[in-house]
């Protein structure tokens, strides 16, 4: 099948990306299985947080007056009790943190600042703030704002805030249902035994950690033999799912038999080839209504773009708004070398601000142990050849 020149970089991104014309049907979930979730409609505050001004730490509270010395504590008041204004003149409450202040108090003094008190008398200090150590409220948020976003990912700290709010059900997108493969003859799932003719297929693993690491699950559909056919009528058994992620048989001299198989189920390619490296062959397109992403067979060619190309695109078609990757500033300890005419996609260690390429770039896209051995990476323009000691770059947590 003919094709068209490699894509550059950018235009595959935004190619990928425009993929993601739906989003999908919503469902209603409990609180306890909201993490990971996508919210599928903002959530504005019903309860004012807090619900009420409150201690910020264990002290005296009292009503602000200059020149005043000392204050009689007329009652203490414990998290959970509710306590109608009483205070007379040069009068105080013992409070505790997180309980709710009476109305004839707008101070607090901690413990801690009291020149000295003991059971029934605190002797103030000469400096004194009004409204210190005070929460007071809504002072977070006020009934009816906003509190969380649609597309907003549920992690623990939203969770948190919902259950500050007494909300026990959340609206979210239905989960994607992808499906993982490899192609190839020559592999063997890993409970299989491999003679030394055979490899193990890693790519389908991998990516479905990968997937799992970034909030997707994934179906492990085995391997697909390297024969067009079989691959055909393999595909058109695969229709109830989103997403369909594919590794290996994209490549020119595996004769492309993955995307003429896709193509006799109705397949259409957004892009097959990128300028890149590693990674070239890979493909996007849509079986129908199904998102395809083909990697490369090379294991880290696959897995690389994968987390370049097919994680923000599932973050898109899951309907979250926070999509890309966050660049981070680091300076480049040891120089390297690339070619350039191509964007490299270049693997390293990032600790205390300093990146360090994996083997000074001098890595296969066939190898599994850069990826070990990495927590970044590097994505280059095409201009450039070489990354000089101390020079400053963006890279990517990877």
């Amino acid at each position: 099948m003919p094709h068209v020149h490699s894509l550059a970089f950018d235009e595959a991104i935004k190619n990928s990306l425009a993929l993601a014309t739906t989003k999908p049907h919503t469902e209603w979930v409990s609180l306890f299985d909201a993490l990971g979730r996508t919210l599928a409609k903002e959530i504005t505050c019903k309860k004012n947080l807090p619900s009420y001004t409150n201690a910020a730490m264990d002290g005296f509270a009292f009503t602000y007056k200059e020149n005043v010395e000392q204050l009689r504590i007329k009652k203490t008041i414990l998290a959970g009790d509710v306590v109608a204004p009483c205070l007379g003149e040069n009068e105080c409450y013992k409070i505790m943190t997180g309980a709710k202040v009476p109305e004839d108090a707008d101070t607090i003094l901690p413990f801690e600042d009291a020149h000295s008190y003991d059971e029934t008398n605190v002797v103030l200090p000469s400096k004194l703030k009004k409204g210190s150590a005070l929460r007071l409220k809504g002072e977070e948020a006020r009934i009816g704002t906003c509190l969380l976003s649609e597309g907003v990912c549920m992690t623990s700290r939203e969770i948190a805030l919902l259950a500050s709010q007494g909300i026990m059900m959340v609206e979210v997108y239905k989960k994607l249902h992808i499906a993982i493969f490899s192609t190839g003859n020559e592999l063997k799932s890993p409970w299989e035994n491999a003679n030394e003719n055979e490899i193990y297929d890693i790519n389908a693993i991998s990516l479905l950690s990968l997937l799992k690491e970034h909030g997707f699950d994934a179906h492990y559909c085995g391997v697909v033999p390297d024969h067009l056919e079989t691959a055909t009528a393999y595909f058109a058994q695969m229709k109830q799912y989103d997403v369909l992620l594919t590794s290996g048989g994209v490549s020119m001299g595996e004769a492309d038999f993955v995307e003429r198989a896709l193509v006799a189920n109705g397949f259409e390619a957004s892009f097959h080839g990128i300028n890149i490296k590693p990674g070239k062959p890979t493909m996007l397109g849509k079986m129908g209504s199904i998102l395809v992403t083909s990697m490369p067979g090379n294991p880290l060619a696959a897995y690389v773009n994968a987390f370049v190309f097919v994680i923000p695109l599932l973050k898109k078609l899951q309907g979250q708004t926070t999509i890309h990757f966050e660049k981070i500033d680091a300076l480049n300890q040891e120089a390297f070398s690339m070619r350039s005419g191509r964007v490299n996609l270049v693997l390293g260690t990032f600790s205390k601000g300093v990146f360090h390429a994996f083997g000074k770039n001098k890595y296969g896209s066939g190898m599994v142990k850069p990826l070990i051995g990495s927590n970044a990476l590097w994505i280059s323009d095409e201009k450039t050849e070489r990354v000089e000691a101390m020079e400053a770059i963006k890279i990517i947590l990877f």
